[in-house]
């Protein structure tokens, strides 16, 4: 074995005990102890510290020195900011529209309007509606996802089954929206133009929809939310004791609409999330005071530590799930989410030191000869690397920019590519239990990973259905023009 082959091998063997420190702490701390050992599992900002601490330490016996590894971390938790900000915001905009009654009034009005019989398929398609229109997944599921899961909570329906129809609701119109910001990135990453992107994801997001909307039908059949509602709302009289309280906690009218226009306007726009979001939850506070006739004091402790209903109480004793609905949001409130995504990119920052992803993805990229084996590579690589960076920003330009030229050379279109990015890489994001995807989702609905992630449908169907086309070529083709117009412009370069 040469010089250069020795070299390359090391490369991969480093990148690989790299990548196995947190593979290891996740095995140990998330699985060994709560099901083997019978003990807690460890929080997930352990998890990634653990993680981390392992792999500065390969770094400095590799003799990288700390100020190189530091401004690694450094360069990445820059990329990481925007996020960062975006859940600051999203605390922001729950805790300012309770306040300003926006939730409360649409909580109170679905109450009514929902068809109980059908709730977990309108559970679905709702968020699918409200996230093509604003392209975010986590802004639906913060918004509307947070109202139909407090009218679930109300109806005693299965919040499991429920926020696993929200999430794959938010999901899919996050995926096929021209809005959205994963969309326009794994199109930009694999050179596609975007329409051809979203077209192209059609084939296998569509069909996923369609059974998950099935499903969701049949849980309705299944669990159904009237019989709870017959049995226990009624006779103690909870749903209307809930709506009466609701009325006259808040004051109710079109103007508090505003902070959702704003949302779908900045959203049409194409304007910046974050400002959007600022600008929605500011409007939220002057509605709170003009309308809901809040205090400075009470706006002020709402945006920092979230809302109280005990702030509109009169003095008579609440039901208790009256402030289960409505006690949460604030600057504070997705902190964990927070904390979980520093240390991921301060993680993921220290293995750029050594090009950890890249050097793996090339060394898989030398066996691989046909159509078939490149997209169930780009699949599982894609899986991969959205579980171990836990963003779909890495996932698209490290992937895309890894696979992209091998793409031509076997000639296959590269929107194949894109959607490859997406039916594997953002599909998973909800189903892995230490993405920032799972942690918000938690922080948001208060429903765990354990108990929604059998009921994410959608994501369950797409991913196998990804494979399942490749394994009957269906879905993409091959053509070898394009294959030999790269081999020609290689050698041509050469």
């Amino acid at each position: 074995m040469n010089t250069e082959a020795k070299s390359k091998k090391r490369k991969v063997l480093t990148a690989l005990l790299s990548i196995s420190f947190l593979v290891i702490s996740v095995f140990y701390g998330l699985i060994v102890r709560p099901l083997i050992l019978g003990q807690p599992s460890f929080p997930l900002e352990i998890v990634f510290l653990s993680a981390a601490s392992l792999l500065v330490l390969q770094l400095l016996c590799l003799g990288i020195n700390w100020n190189s590894i530091q401004q690694a971390i450094v360069n990445k938790l820059g990329q990481a900011l925007p996020t960062i900000l975006l859940l600051f915001a999203i605390g922001l905009l729950i805790g300012s529209w309770i306040m300003a009654g926006t939730i409360p009034m649409l909580v109170y009005f679905a109450l009514q309007a929902l068809s109980v019989e059908h709730f977990y398929l309108l559970c679905f398609v709702i968020p699918i509606l409200f996230s093509i229109c604003t392209g975010t997944s986590w802004g639906s599921i913060a918004t509307i996802g947070l109202v139909l899961i407090a009218v679930a909570t109300v109806y005693q329906a299965d919040l499991a089954i429920a926020a696993g129809a929200v999430v794959g609701g938010a999901y899919f119109g996050d995926k096929l929206s021209p809005l959205s910001d994963t969309t326009n990135i794994a199109s930009m990453s694999a050179g596609v133009e975007l329409y051809q992107h979203i077209q192209s994801m059609l084939i296998t997001t569509l069909p996923s929809a369609v059974i998950a909307a099935i499903g969701f039908g049949l849980c309705d059949l299944s669990y159904p939310v009237n019989n709870a509602v017959a049995t226990q709302l009624v006779e103690t009289q909870l749903l209307s004791s809930t709506l009466v309280h609701i009325e006259q906690l808040f004051s109710f009218n079109l103007f508090l609409l505003a902070p959702v226009a704003i949302i779908l306007f900045g959203s049409l726009m194409r304007m910046p999330p974050l400002p959007t979001l600022i600008l929605s939850s500011f409007l939220a506070c002057l509605l709170a005071f003009f309308v809901q006739n809040l205090s400075v004091t009470d706006i002020a402790q709402t945006l920092y530590q979230g809302f109280n209903v005990s702030m509109l109480a009169t003095g008579e004793p609440l039901p208790q799930n009256i402030g289960q609905l409505f006690n949460r949001g604030g600057l504070y409130a997705l902190s964990s989410a927070i904390m979980i995504t520093i240390l991921v990119f301060v993680y993921v920052g220290a293995l750029d030191c050594i090009s950890a992803f890249p050097t793996l993805m090339g060394s898989l990229l030398t066996k691989i000869n046909s159509a078939r084996v490149l997209i169930c590579s780009t699949l599982l690589a894609s899986s991969f690397t959205n579980a171990m960076t836990s963003s779909q920003y890495a996932n698209s330009f490290i992937v895309a920019e890894s696979f992209k030229n091998k793409y031509d050379a076997l000639g296959v279109e590269r929107k194949v590519l894109s959607r490859s990015l997406e039916d594997s890489g953002t599909m998973i994001e909800s189903l892995v239990p230490w993405s920032t995807t799972a942690v918000f989702i938690y922080a948001t609905l208060d429903v765990s990973i354990t108990d929604y992630w059998h009921w994410q449908l959608l994501s369950l169907v797409n991913i196998p259905l990804a494979f399942m086309l490749v394994f009957f070529n269906k879905g993409f083709s091959q053509s070898t023009s394009i294959s030999n117009k790269y081999e020609q412009l290689r050698e041509e370069h050469a």
